[in-house]
């Protein structure tokens, strides 16, 4: 496995473990009968909880292109220390991005956040340029 494959699948496992975390805070603000339901007209989790809920939002959103970079290159055979780091990159500033979200550290979270998409930029680069 390519470490760009390696840290797809750790990005991947990250965004799984999010709404873990998100779902044992929420079954301390909203009673049971709530979580077990439909959640129509459920609204936002308070605190922690809601950012962690939307740090699972902002992840799968992000997921996706990393995802199809990562995929592309592997099916055009690049795998270079360019898009190694990328990829290392990304996932350091994805972990990053969840743990300050849900601490509620805003600028960080941000610069976080454009450090995964520089990781992102970094591979569609190689790529385009190949």
């Amino acid at each position: 496995m390519t470490i760009e494959f390696s840290m797809l699948v750790w990005a991947a496992l990250l965004t799984l473990l999010l709404p873990v975390i998100q779902g044992a805070g929420a079954s301390r603000v909203h009673p049971i009968s709530q979580l077990a339901g439909n959640r129509e007209n459920f609204g936002e989790s308070p605190g922690w909880v809601g950012r962690c809920q939307r740090a699972h939002r902002n992840s799968l959103e992000n997921l996706v292109p990393f995802g199809i970079m990562v995929l592309v290159a592997h099916g055009m055979g690049i795998s270079t220390p360019h898009t190694v780091l990328g990829a290392e990159i990304f996932l350091a500033a994805r972990v990053a991005y969840a743990v300050l979200y849900i601490l509620g550290v805003v600028w960080l979270r941000t610069i976080a956040y454009y450090t995964a998409t520089i990781g992102t930029v970094m591979i569609a680069w190689a790529i385009l340029h190949s």
